[in-house]
């Protein structure tokens, strides 16, 4: 059956950046936006029809701002899943599905799913507390990961030593074999209610190691021909066996063996998509609405080597935020700035993102790196 687009109760669970870069493509398709976000100065809260302040992880709430809507979505993990199953039974096109939402927000389901469908991932283990952990103590270095919870690098250390060990998370938690890294990617998919489906190119993400979050994403990824269409296959299969709709980014490691291994799913658009809106012939967040609209997907390819930086809060400042070094930005032919709406900055906060395009990679990364160097978003206090 068709579905009507134009006019169409669209929700979103989650007022973020993401959200912020999802509301224009829904704007070109005449939908009305509803907005829950439980902080009232959001970045989303000023771009929506209908804004609504509160928990995403309560039931009454969640249910509440979904009666009505056609179809509802998210933007972050974190949300009752329970009310969107509810809803879903009532007749609410939920997408992604609840289902794949709860599998999500628990990394111990998520590498089960992993073993059972053959997709490869690194070898786990599971212990409820840390003196299970002691008690049945892995060799070193071990990465451990709290099962729920945990976001933008929180919740996941490294464990190198015992001397590491009074660290370690008094959670249920998931212990996996530390993987001897030689890049960090990531494949977009989406798939739709048709169960058509595209995937975006690879591309690769470095790290920064103090915040545990992405400094540069670099599209395309330096890797062969034969890396790229594994890492493809392996995120089509992955979206297949959830029989997810939506858009779903698939974190990968490539180890120094060659071997390709999943790391970590996000059922959403995604920080290693970013670059799409200008880089790619279809954005990740206008293909994350035709899947959910059951709309035919986008072409995905990539127009241009690009390079995003991510702008996170300065360390040693806090409060409302100053922005240092934005004529650098608007000097630059083929950069291209994202502010998220953020009213105050603190350290490692993401505060934003610049995408460089140029004829090669090298270019990008070089313009990519003078930008980093002068361009700073800090609060207008110490910490």
């Amino acid at each position: 059956m068709k579905q009507q687009i134009s006019g169409l109760r669209l929700g979103i669970l989650g007022g973020g950046q993401l959200g912020r870069m999802l509301i224009p493509e829904c704007i070109k398709l005449n939908l009305e936006i509803s907005v829950l976000d439980p902080d009232i100065a959001c970045p989303c809260s000023k771009l929506c029809d209908r804004f609504v302040c509160g928990s995403l992880l309560d039931f009454d709430t969640v249910y509440s701002f979904g009666k009505g809507l056609d179809v509802i979505t998210i933007e972050i993990e974190h949300v009752n899943a329970d009310a969107l199953a509810q809803l879903e039974q009532e007749g609410v096109l939920v997408y992604p599905q609840p289902s794949v939402i709860k599998a999500v927000q628990d990394k111990g389901l998520q590498k089960q799913f992993y073993s059972e469908h053959d997709i490869p991932a690194a070898a786990f283990s599971l212990v409820k507390s840390k003196q299970e952990l002691l008690n049945a103590l892995p060799a070193f270095p071990f990465v451990q990961k709290m099962r729920t919870a945990g976001y933008d690098g929180k919740g996941v250390q490294v464990v190198r030593s015992a001397q590491d060990l009074d660290k370690a998370f008094d959670v249920p938690s998931v212990i996996e074999d530390a993987v001897d890294i030689d890049k960090e990617l990531s494949v977009l998919v989406a798939r739709n209610a048709a169960g058509e489906i595209k995937a975006f190119p690879i591309v690769e993400l470095v790290y920064d190691p103090e915040a545990n979050l992405v400094d540069y994403l670099v599209s395309p990824a330096s890797v062969s021909p034969q890396v790229a269409a594994r890492a493809k296959d392996i995120a089509i299969k992955v979206i297949s066996t959830l029989n997810m709709v939506g858009l779903l980014a698939v974190e990968l490691f490539l180890d120094k063996k060659g071997h390709l291994l999943v790391n970590e799913i996000a059922p959403r658009p995604h920080n290693s998509g970013h670059q799409s809106i200008e880089a790619n012939i279809t954005s990740q967040y206008l293909q994350h609405l035709r899947a959910i609209c059951n709309l035919p997907l986008g072409d995905t390819r990539a127009t241009s080597a690009a390079v995003m930086l991510n702008l996170l809060g300065e360390k040693g400042s806090q409060g409302p935020v100053v922005c240092d070094g934005i004529e650098a930005v608007m000097d630059m032919p083929r950069a291209y700035l994202h502010l998220y709406g953020k009213k105050t900055s603190r350290p490692f906060r993401k505060m934003g993102h610049i995408t460089i395009l140029a004829d090669t990679l090298d270019e990008a990364m070089q313009s990519a790196k003078q930008l980093k160097k002068v361009f700073k978003i800090k609060g207008s206090e110490s910490c």
